[in-house]
């Protein structure tokens, strides 16, 4: 889809938006707490995670975003490259996938809200007359403000990408001062950085954290709404990847030396790491968890909106390409956004969260977790898309006058690429195998694989009946 054909949008993202929405959409500080709980052989899975995943992915957006900066981003480079039908399957996955995850996103967000009161560990969480509320109420907002205008929407992305940073920033100054002024919780010793790669829990943490990584080509779905895009979104990821990188590190890192791993709180493990940080430095700093917790309620609520402005942005040019009811593709008069694309997504992800809250416990729950285990591998899917994208343009191109913004040419294109999808493989493949205990292992691999191909199965269905409607 050319700008050409495209309906206005507003041009109204500038680099240091794109830089913010880059740290909103990827960073995730809860992935810190879910890492340090492995023990000191996280810091090696991290790097090992950012050399094979995150510098791949980030030079195949980089060299993609510069070469095709167009609204849709992944689906649009897709299609270019493989055409419409794989091109769909790409956008079908990445929008579907992205659906499910937002109750995921909003109930962290009412998690992390339970310690700005000092409720967090009373049990509030758990109370649907709050969760329900607040995660509403936090949808809303987020569906608003990217209604009303790009302008005022990446406000609230901005707003999340400081506040995802801070108690970064916080945790990491805490554990440096720790390192200074006393032993560390857990023993730090060479051996011990040594990961066992034949432990299969850790592997599967492996994988699990390279994806952490994921999101540095949400922004590029928003091509047409951004100021000079050739030359701002290469350089937002050059900005935003190392700072990344910096809070998944050094975090898990201070997370180890101020809190035995044993005693790691998955969902409030950051939290918990501030309050040991600073209780040795008195009452008088009783505001900093309250204010982290803030910080990371806020950044929950704008990674929604990144994501959420994002995906919309897929689905608004399927529409614009008619394989979804064209409705998705009306830009608002006045707003010049895809507001329908963007109002779709709410009463879905509304849904999936009442389903969620109210059904705790019931048959209902289990049905939605049973969706959520079917969305998994299709959460891959994309990237794997990705990354052949990315080998074939380089390849494609090393004869063309165009210049190739990877190290090593198209060369060390198909070796940062083979790089990158053996990692979204090997995840693929962890991703299947059924956690200890199970007790009816090919139920949970037919759900797994079986419920991801229905989802793939459903899309080609959408898109087969769109291919055989006449144009109007």
């Amino acid at each position: 889809m050319t700008e050409e054909t495209t309906p206005q949008l507003e041009r109204a993202l500038t680099l240091r938006d794109l830089v913010l929405f880059n740290l909103v959409a990827v960073i995730g500080i809860g992935w810190v707490a879910t890492a340090a709980k492995a023990g000191p052989s996280a810091l090696t899975l991290w790097l090992l995670a950012a050399i094979l995943f995150f510098v791949p992915q980030g030079l195949a957006v980089i060299q993609l975003s510069s070469s095709f900066p167009a609204e849709g981003g992944i689906y649009a480079w897709t299609k270019k490259e493989f055409g419409e039908g794989h091109g769909f399957v790409c956008g079908w996955c990445y929008w579907i996938n992205n659906v499910l995850f937002y109750p995921t996103l909003l109930l962290a967000g009412a998690v992390s809200a339970t310690y700005i009161i000092g409720r967090g560990e009373s049990g509030l969480a758990n109370d649907w007359t709050y969760v329900l509320p607040f995660t509403l109420i936090a949808l809303i907002l987020a569906v608003m403000l990217n209604v009303i205008g790009v302008d005022m929407g990446k406000w609230l992305q901005n707003i999340g990408g400081v506040s995802v940073y801070l108690p970064g920033i916080l945790l990491i100054l805490l554990g440096l001062y720790a390192a200074l002024t006393k032993a560390p919780a857990n023993t730090l010793t060479l051996v011990q950085l040594k990961p066992d790669l034949t432990n299969l829990p850790l592997l599967n943490l492996w994988a699990t954290i390279a994806f952490a990584f994921a999101g540095l080509e949400l922004s590029s779905t928003m091509g047409h709404e951004i100021h000079n895009p050739r030359r701002n979104l290469p350089r937002s990821i050059y900005i935003a990847a190392p700072l990344i990188a910096l809070i998944y590190v050094c975090g898990t890192g201070s997370m180890l030396w101020l809190v035995p791993k044993q005693e790691i709180n998955i969902v409030a493990g950051p939290l918990q790491a501030i309050a040991n940080g600073v209780r040795d430095h008195g009452r008088v700093w009783w505001w900093v968890v309250p204010l982290a917790a803030l910080c990371l309620t806020l950044a929950r609520i704008g990674g929604l909106g990144a994501w959420l402005t994002g995906s919309a942005r897929v689905a608004f040019v399927v529409g614009l390409d008619r394989y979804f009811p064209a409705a998705f593709a009306r830009v608002h008069p006045r707003w010049r956004t895809p507001y329908i694309a963007i109002l779709i997504q709410a009463p879905l992800a509304a849904l999936f969260l009442v389903l969620s809250v109210l059904g705790k416990g019931t048959t209902v729950e289990r049905a939605f977790l049973m969706l959520l285990d079917m969305s998994l591998l299709i959460y891959f899917i994309p990237y794997i898309y990705l990354f052949i994208c990315f080998m074939v343009h380089c390849w494609k191109r090393e004869t063309d006058d165009e210049k190739l913004l990877v190290p090593g040419g198209a060369v060390g294109a198909v070796i940062s690429g083979l790089c990158g999808l053996s990692i979204t493989l090997f995840a693929m493949i962890v991703a299947m195998i059924p956690p200890p205990g199970t007790s009816h292992v090919w139920i949970h691999e037919a759900k797994l694989g079986g419920g991801s191909l229905l989802l793939v199965l459903l899309g080609l269905l959408i898109y087969w009946r769109a291919k055989r409607k006449p144009l109007a």
